[in-house]
């Protein structure tokens, strides 16, 4: 098993978060919930995936 970064861990911790305020609201997906637009759980989560990708520089993401 491969370690994690902190950028992984980080996105791991984002996705519970997430899957949690889904199963709160008996959501499947965000796009669901009216707060979706303004959402800063959301807008944490997307960072997180972005910063997961980018491994937090600016520009090209490491496949």
């Amino acid at each position: 098993m491969q370690n994690k970064d902190k950028f992984e861990l980080h996105l791991d911790e984002m996705i519970i978060k997430v899957q949690e305020c889904q199963k709160e609201k008996n959501l499947i997906s965000c796009s669901k919930c009216e707060h979706y637009l303004e959402c800063t759980l959301r807008t944490d989560y997307v960072n997180a995936v972005y910063n997961s990708m980018s491994k937090g520089e600016t520009g090209g993401f490491e496949f």
